[in-house]
């Protein structure tokens, strides 16, 4: 059956790794494939959002060798835990792609049909992308209308809304595009169809998104400035093969870094934890709620920051004030801080979080229903929430709406709810994070 039932938690303790970093597993694979030569992606996510990237690729005439490195145990010596593997990707550069024989399924990924709608536009030939039931309800208007100003064949269904989505792309010019809403996806759709473009294209964001794409573009020699909230590309320049060494999973490490501040009898170690700056908004508000969360070993890795992450149970957490132009740095974790909320002290408001009712879920709504299930204290807005704490959870059954972040965010707060917790729908959560509740296993063990 496809559920769990998880109880209290007498203790939460460990040392390990999470699974590698999704977003930046989608980006070495793409970025590789559009680029001459030879590139060596290590510590690659094989989850299903990422191998439905990979797949994509293989349909559009690149060629994947796959060295699969088999699970390890969780908690094994060495710290090693959840699926990764190494790819070696032959690119053809951006232009080398070949028109594909089907329809692209990009499953549930919306980084895979939001990215390759940018790359596919760049493209003379014609192409269509779709996905799984919930895929066919995200938006896509935001990405069309701004590849439509450079000059690209594209429509969707529902008056351009929602995929499959159809391309018939070539002959793109440059353009300075100001973005309503910050959001990663669509700002790499634009600069990826910028490598296309004739000129500079220009984008200006409303707040600082997660920035993947312009570190790993540099490092594949496309020229990008960036200068506060404006990035620009040059169209027409060649990508070179390299090597990208995937860190760890910030958002993955999210679910154990709160499961240990909630837990009375906790002390976790994380390792080689991706901390860019850009997605790392979850430590700051937790630093304000009280938490005690020590951040050591910093490094760098493939143009990325990483480090170590050591959690403590015991704090007393109080309630913060989430306001909008906090949300981009800790939009995936909107869910798992819902429910450190729930075990703060006072009123804890989360706004200017509408882009969530568009996820895989409504999140806002996931979040609300079940923790009240759970018997949290909670109004709803449009734009986020109120949630009143400290409030003693308790053991019910509750659904996870096939949202992969919903279901881990929901098994932390059973681990601290009274009884016992039954969570439906949990084989969504391999969609990001193979191994997950192995890892939740050992370390409550």
């Amino acid at each position: 059956m496809d559920r769990i039932e998880l109880s209290k938690a007498k203790s939460f303790k460990g040392k390990f790794s999470p699974t590698p970093d999704k977003s930046i597993s989608h980006r070495a694979v793409i970025f590789s494939s559009l680029s001459k030569g030879e590139s060596i992606i290590r510590n690659f996510l094989r989850a299903e959002d990422t191998i439905s990237t990979m797949n994509a690729m293989k349909m559009l005439g690149i060629e994947i060798q796959e060295n699969l490195i088999p699970p390890f145990p969780p908690l094994a010596k060495g710290g090693k835990g959840g699926f990764s593997g190494e790819l070696v990707i032959n690119g053809n550069g951006i232009y080398g792609l070949k028109e594909p024989f089907n329809v692209i399924d990009c499953g549930n990924s919306g980084t895979t049909i939001r990215m390759l709608s940018g790359v596919l536009s760049g493209n003379p030939f014609f192409s269509v992308l779709t996905g799984d039931e919930s895929l066919r309800t995200r938006p896509m208007g935001r990405v069309i209308t701004p590849l439509r100003q450079m000059g690209a064949g594209i429509m969707a269904r529902g008056e351009d809304r929602y995929p499959p989505v159809a391309i018939k792309g070539g002959g793109l010019n440059a353009i300075r595009y100001t973005m309503p809403v910050a959001s990663a996806q669509v700002k790499s759709a634009i600069l990826l169809a910028g490598l296309y473009a004739d000129g500079e294209t220009e984008i200006i964001e409303p707040a600082k998104s997660r920035d993947h794409t312009e570190r790993m573009l540099s490092s594949f020699g496309a020229e990008i400035n960036v200068d506060g909230l404006s990035v620009r590309i040059k169209g027409g320049t060649e990508l070179k093969g390299t090597g990208v060494h995937v860190p760890g999973d910030f958002s993955s490490a999210a679910f154990f870094i709160i499961g240990a501040l909630l837990i009375k009898d906790s002390d976790i170690t994380i390792e080689g934890v991706g901390i860019n700056p850009t997605r790392t908004g979850l430590i700051s508000a937790l630093k304000e709620m009280g938490a005690d969360i020590e951040i050591y070993n910093i490094r760098n890795l493939s143009g990325e920051p990483v480090a170590d992450i050591h959690c403590k149970g015991g704090a007393e957490l109080n309630a913060i004030n989430i306001t909008k132009e906090k949300i981009p740095a800790l939009i995936d974790e909107f869910p798992i801080l819902c429910v450190a909320a729930t075990q703060a002290e006072g009123l804890t408001t989360i706004r200017g979080a509408e882009e969530l009712r568009v996820k895989e879920s409504d999140r806002i709504k996931s979040m609300a229903t079940e923790l009240r299930k759970m018997g949290a204290e909670i109004e709803e807005f449009d734009d986020g929430l109120s949630i009143m704490g400290k409030r003693r959870l308790k053991g019910a059954f509750i659904e996870s709406y096939r949202d992969h972040r919903v279901a881990m965010s929901l098994s932390i707060a059973a681990l601290v709810a009274d009884g016992t917790t039954t969570i439906n729908g949990i084989s969504s959560v391999n969609i990001s994070f193979p191994g997950f509740f192995e890892i939740l296993r050992r370390l409550t063990k």
